[in-house]
Formats: structure tokens, sequence, C-alpha cells
């Protein structure tokens, strides 16, 4: 797709971010405050560039990401590294810590520190396998050495992962509407359903 806008962009993560729900037009407009008029005619667009699949459920359209698609899985990379490129310079300081984070596949920065400047604790979500768990525990236990506030780690498998957003876990569905700071792969194939 050629020339995507920000409401585009919003939309798109908005729905990869909330797999516990279902959106039509309506639904997403209020969430991202736009007209419904304006909604609809994003998701036509990302319709027809293949990015959303519709499915008729009553009277409504709902819609959904057509994330088995190649493209439309590096679009998402692209959009969750953009957004972490775009944070303001207090969260960008806990992203360049958690960028140091070699044991982990992934890692989502979520919580307070999104919103607020002064968040007690950092909350960040990490998928690793076992066998690099407890080298994945020393790395942090470091970062926390030399920070006032510190890294609350929430350790999980991918399988983990997977399971329960699958269950519609409430840490693991609020962890994903954060900032994927690495790993954005591993993400996007563990939040298809």
């Amino acid at each position: 797709m050629k020339d995507i806008t920000a409401n585009e962009m919003d939309f798109v993560l908005r729905i990869f971010k909330n797999p516990e729900r279902d959106y039509n037009a309506s639904s997403i407009a209020k969430d991202i405050g736009i007209s419904a008029m304006g909604a609809l005619k994003i998701a036509r667009r990302l319709e027809k560039g293949n990015i959303l699949k519709s499915k008729l459920m009553g009277r409504a359209i709902y819609y959904t990401l057509n994330i088995e698609d190649d493209y439309v899985q590096q679009y998402i990379r692209f959009l969750l590294k953009r957004e972490v490129e775009h944070v303001t310079a207090h969260v960008k300081r806990w992203v360049t810590d958690i960028r140091k984070i070699k044991s982990a596949d992934s890692a989502i920065l979520f919580g307070s520190v999104l919103k607020k400047h002064e968040a007690k604790d950092i909350d960040v979500l990490l998928i690793t396998d076992r066998k690099r768990f407890a080298q994945l525990k020393r790395e942090i236990e470091e970062i926390n050495l030399i920070n006032v506030k510190k890294l609350h780690p929430i350790y999980q498998t991918r399988e983990d992962f997977k399971s329960n957003i699958k269950n519609e876990d409430k840490v693991a569905l609020n962890a994903i509407k954060g900032l994927v700071v690495f790993g954005e792969e591993t993400i996007i194939k563990l939040v298809e359903k």
C-alpha cells in the first residue's frame, strides 16, 4: 500500500494489539477517535490492499488482519518498530536498557511507564526458553542494580504467551498493548489467531 496515513496505522495496530476483541467500523472509530464513516473508508482501503479481511456477523461487518499473509506480517512489524522509534524521551531510556537484553526472543514494555513519567516500576514481558531463563534473570538483575526504578519482569515461554493470549489472560492482553521493544516477528507469530 502506498501513502498510509496515521489513522490507518492506528487502525491496524489497534486490531493487532486487541486480539480478544472483534472490531467493526463503529467500534474502532470510537477507539481511535475518528468518525464511523472515516473508519469505514479506512477499513475498505485496507481490505482492498489485502491487509484486512471482513466477515459479516448479523448486520455488521467485522474486520480482522490478514495475518497469514507475509506482506501483512512485514507491515505489522514495520508499524511496531515505528511505534517504538516515536516514543517520548523517558520511555526511550527504558527501550535502550531493554534492548541490551540478549537472552530473550522478545520484549514488550507496558504499563504505567508508557503513560506516566513517574511510574513506580517498569513492566516488561520477556519471551525466552527454559535453557536461557537463568541467564535472562541475571541480565535483569544487572540492569536493576544500576537503576533507581526497577524492571518488573514477567517471564514467558513462547507456549505460555500463546496460550495466555488465547485464554485472554489479563496480564498478557495488557502487555500486548504496550511497545514491542524487540522480537516483533515472534510476537506476530504468537498473536496469530
